[in-house]
């Protein structure tokens, strides 16, 4: 499963965001998106961990905490369509 975590402030650092999922178990991979034009990041990261007990736990937990100054969105990512 990978985790989306939104709302994040533009602030945020793969790094950053990385140090707060590494709480709930191991983090395996943090992809941030940028945008293409400006390189700026775009406000929402999505979190790959070990276990999907990890990944259940990090979501119940961060969904809805304050972060940076920021309320943040985390669940489970929705495939593409």
């Amino acid at each position: 499963m990978t985790i989306y975590v939104g709302n994040l402030s533009f602030k945020a650092t793969e790094a950053d965001i990385t140090d707060v999922f590494a709480e709930y178990g191991t983090v395996k991979q943090v992809k941030v998106p940028t945008d293409r034009e400006t390189g700026r990041m775009r406000g929402f990261a999505f979190v790959e961990m070990e276990s999907k007990a990890e990944e259940e736990a990090a979501i119940k937990d961060l969904d809805g905490a304050d972060w940076m100054g920021r309320t943040l969105r985390v669940n489970e990512a929705r495939p593409r369509t």
